[in-house]
């Protein structure tokens, strides 16, 4: 199963942008005993590199998608750092070409649905549709895929782990769950939250 196909599987992906770069690991751990098994992590700084890079040399390890990519340079590090995906929050055809040569999926972010039409048309396979909730959550998700049924999206931005069902019955692969598994918890909360999470996919 490629990375692409997990992802659609598995229908939910956990979201970290952490300040603290070292609890990212225990984070990680306390998600994937909940049974979260993707992991999208915001490189905002060499030492989240770092952190993928030995999250990446694992053994038994979650499937780590590198976020925040905007510049080739950032999606050459990500990539030669281990990542299993590139997540850029913009439409760029540069890194659609580097990814293409580098044989590692590129998931481009749009928020309208022109952009999506965009990302589509440059052969994006899934389509990060984030912030979702803003923009009026799994209802916005609806509108924009009637007419374009053909575009595989994710959903992620602000969502609650109970409106994950509500997105995946409005048409997304999958959804990115981010404050939402961690903020003001624990780590046994965070497992909690993230077998919450997983349940509601089966809903």
């Amino acid at each position: 199963m490629n990375p692409i196909e997990k992802i659609s599987a598995e229908k939910v992906f956990a979201v970290l942008r952490m300040q603290e770069p070292n609890d990212i690991k225990d984070i990680i751990k306390a998600l994937t005993q909940g049974g979260i098994s993707i992991i999208e992590i915001v490189i905002d700084s060499p030492d989240t590199v770092k952190i993928i890079e030995s999250i990446t040399k694992q053994n038994d390890r979650p499937m780590i998608m590198a976020g925040g990519i905007i510049t080739q340079r950032q999606a050459q590090i990500a990539i030669e750092s281990g990542a299993d995906v590139v997540v850029s929050p913009v439409f760029q055809m540069n890194l659609v070409r580097l990814c293409k040569s580098q044989r590692i999926p590129l998931i481009m972010t749009a928020t309208t649905p022109n952009e999506a039409y965009s990302a589509w048309k440059a052969r994006t396979r899934l389509i990060k549709i984030s912030p979702s909730n803003p923009m009026g959550g799994a209802e916005y998700i609806e509108d924009m895929l009637r007419p374009m049924k053909f575009i595989n999206v994710i959903a992620a931005g602000s969502i609650k782990i109970d409106d994950i069902p509500s997105y995946l019955k409005a048409g997304a692969k999958a959804v990115g769950i981010g404050r939402a598994l961690y903020k003001d918890a624990d780590l046994n909360e965070i497992t909690k939250r993230a077998k919450a999470a997983v349940e509601k996919t089966k809903l």
